[in-house]
């Protein structure tokens, strides 16, 4: 239900509230340091041109699951905070290609998903208003001339074939300077978007035909030890425990040991951590797919017995992946409770899990919403079909506390949200660097 205080905030129902609360306070404490340790990091390392976090708050610690660079869920966002996402796209379009005039928006290619079509049109508008012609440039092979689609929010959106010619590519009478990736690539680096002279961004080396989880958790467990380090916490408190194996198979059972063995000793991990803060919560894993999105592929796991007593279903669920992709590694991750829950205020309205998700662009957090679902447990993927969203106004764009408030007040939960999330981003910028850096050897 709706915090009282803000008709925007969900109740966060723990009693393990305590090593969050001293969190938090710190942070307002030390704003003005950790957002000068940011300034200088994102100097070092400019951040993703555009970026979503999703987050998990256990009350004990506040840590980011997973780490989006196709953010896929603008239309979500609380249109009060627009001029927010216009200043931070002119900044990124300003530092990729000052001269910039021109953007080509690369969508995914599933042309009869409203929603997200939506949420294109949604960037669409934004980039406009931030001073850019944009037109949208299809990839699909089935889009062989320009399509006009009527959305339910009333825009339109029209889908026009992504054509190349030499080192370039275009819409029919349409040059533009930039290319604005926003499909993830699971089904491949396609040829027309290699060897450009135009920027693209995100670097097509970042789609999930090369990139993996397990990677990019590498890098944030990095910049948590870095920040911990500087702050004085412990990085168990944002960041969550994991381990991989290489290659598996779900159907053929092939990599299970390796599997069964990874999940036994990361619980025995969660176990000594909750220990240590008094947590009397069951530990639990995720298990899910180090490659991919969508919510596919993923498990709550609480005992080894599950890996090794798997049915043919549930590996079978296991073992897809997007576009029909199938599933050769998995990470697997600390599972990291959400006591946070929604309620909408109609009659009847039933109580449902919620996370927050945390958008930015460039290096600005613009927005969020959050992801609820009535039908999940608070150990459960909430990003599976019947999840729903709620519009967020993240006060002062989660970058200004406000001390005089105690630490679980709207705009200071926020901003603790915000510097998570900004972790999460400062990782992915690492990892754009690094996986740049591979792509030119």
């Amino acid at each position: 239900m709706p915090d009282a205080r803000h008709p925007s905030v969900p109740n966060l129902t723990t009693a393990h509230s305590a090593p969050l609360l001293r969190f938090e306070k710190l942070l307002l404490e030390k704003a003005p340091q950790i957002e000068g340790w940011f300034r200088r990091e994102f100097h070092k390392t400019p951040a993703p041109f555009y970026c979503s976090v999703d987050l998990r708050n256990a009350g004990y610690k506040l840590a980011v699951v997973d780490t989006n660079l196709f953010p896929a869920g603008f239309n979500n966002l609380n249109p009060s905070f627009e001029p927010l996402a216009v200043h931070a796209l002119q900044s990124a379009f300003e530092k990729l290609m000052p001269s910039a005039c021109n953007v080509v928006l690369v969508p995914e290619n599933h042309t009869r998903n409203l929603y997200y079509l939506e949420a294109v049109a949604t960037l669409r508008d934004l980039i406009t208003k931030a001073g850019y012609a944009v037109r949208i440039g299809s990839i699909n092979p089935a889009v062989t001339e320009p399509q006009e689609i009527a959305l339910p929010s009333g825009k339109n959106l029209r889908l026009e074939p992504l054509k190349r010619e030499d080192d370039r590519v275009y819409v029919e009478g349409f040059k533009p300077c930039v290319v604005l990736l926003h499909n993830d690539l699971s089904g491949g680096r396609p040829a027309i978007l290699e060897g450009l002279k135009q920027p693209v961004v995100p670097h097509p080396k970042l789609g999930w035909s090369d990139r993996l989880k397990s990677q990019h958790f590498a890098i944030y467990q990095e910049v948590c030890e870095d920040f911990a380090e500087q702050f004085g916490i412990d990085p168990w408190l944002v960041n969550p425990l994991f381990r991989n194996c290489g290659e598996i198979n779900f159907l053929k059972r092939e990599g299970e040991e390796c599997l069964a063995a990874n999940v036994e000793l990361l619980l025995e991990d969660i176990k000594t951590k909750y220990a240590e803060y008094g947590v009397t919560d069951e530990p639990f894993v995720i298990v899910k797919a180090d490659a991919g999105t969508y919510g596919m592929g993923v498990m709550t796991v609480k005992s080894v017995d599950e890996i090794r007593n798997m049915n043919r279903d549930a590996r079978k669920k296991m073992a897809s992946a997007k576009e029909g992709n199938e599933v050769s590694g998995a990470i697997i991750q600390e599972g990291v409770y959400t006591f946070e829950h929604w309620q909408d205020e109609t009659e009847g309205a039933p109580l449902m899990t919620a996370e927050p998700v945390v958008y930015m662009i460039d290096h600005y957090v613009v927005g969020g919403f959050y992801r609820v679902h009535a039908g999940r447990s608070n150990t459960e993927n909430l990003n599976a079909p019947g999840a729903q969203f709620r519009q967020l106004a993240f006060n002062n764009a989660c970058n200004c506390p406000e001390p005089s408030q105690a630490p679980d007040a709207a705009p200071n939960r926020f901003y603790a949200y915000g510097v998570v999330a900004r972790l999460a981003l400062l990782a992915a910028a690492r990892e754009t660097v690094a996986a740049m850096a591979s792509d030119a050897r």
